[in-house]
């Protein structure tokens, strides 16, 4: 006898390595139940693109703007929580840019479209076209192999600039200034070209970066049962105070620190689960 498929279905979709430098992961998620299924996504400063299926989902911000989504949206780079809602026999795939990848992905266009609003582009260019062409295969697994021959021709290479940004791992230093030295630029330039193609900027993703390492520890004392240190968190993750930490927390996901912690099985980590 077969098992009952579960009425809410959830899948992370890896991407081939050729592809790594564009995307980090590909997420669906499909709700066959007769109720609508409410979830929440973490921020993760990326770009996502949103490819909707059946009926509408809808996008809920903390200041309860709410979205409707029909066939596809672009979102980014997230930088706060929101809600999202997938009502019966709606589904979604969900495609999450790395880096500057969307940047590198539509470049050209928007550069020949300067002084056109965003909403206008969305048109007439691929966005639709792709929705209707991917909307013909039945599982989520074809629909991201054919997104990703899809964007293969739009493509732009990586330049040295975005690259050494992309790549930089000593958190003991600037990576603005270091840089800029490197490839003698002035620090404004680095810093223009970081929020041109990136989305946001140095002093922003050191900030999230941050936050992530104190969930991060958090996290694992939790699953080791122990009680939570919260002034080694601080003093390991760099915030000036208590106060600082609960702010950046308030502010990235609109909770505090003790009701992250009580609450933290229900929040979805952006389809990892």
């Amino acid at each position: 006898m077969q098992e009952p498929q579960p009425e809410y279905h959830q899948l992370k979709i890896s991407v081939p390595k050729e592809f790594e430098t564009v995307f980090t992961h590909f997420y669906f998620a499909e709700n066959s139940s007769p109720n609508p299924v409410t979830k929440t996504l973490l921020p993760s400063y990326q770009t996502i693109m949103l490819f909707c299926f059946g009926a509408n989902a809808f996008m809920t911000t903390q200041e309860n703007t709410t979205v409707e989504v029909n066939q596809c949206v672009v979102l980014g780079p997230v930088r706060q929580v929101f809600d999202y809602t997938l009502p019966p026999g709606s589904s979604i795939l969900v495609a999450n840019f790395k880096d500057d990848a969307f940047y590198r992905f539509f470049g050209k266009a928007m550069i020949s479209n300067k002084g056109t609003h965003p909403d206008e582009l969305l048109k007439d260019n691929c966005f639709t076209d792709l929705w209707h062409q991917i909307s013909k295969f039945s599982s989520p697994e074809e629909k991201t192999t054919h997104i990703l021959k899809f964007c293969m021709p739009y493509l732009q290479d990586q330049d040295e600039t975005s690259r050494l940004l992309s790549n930089f791992e000593n958190i003991s230093l600037n990576p603005v200034k270091t840089i800029a030295e490197q490839t003698h630029q002035s620090e404004r330039n680095i810093q223009l070209k970081q929020k041109e193609q990136f989305g946001y900027s140095y002093k922003e993703l050191a900030r999230y970066s941050r936050f992530l390492k104190a969930i991060g520890m958090i996290e694992k004392e939790l699953e080791n049962r122990k009680k939570i240190e919260w002034f080694s968190i601080i003093d390991e993750c760099g915030y000036y105070d208590q106060s600082q930490l609960i702010h950046d927390f308030k502010h990235f996901i609109s909770i505090s620190p003790s009701q992250y912690i009580k609450f933290q099985k229900d929040i979805c980590r952006s389809g990892s689960e």
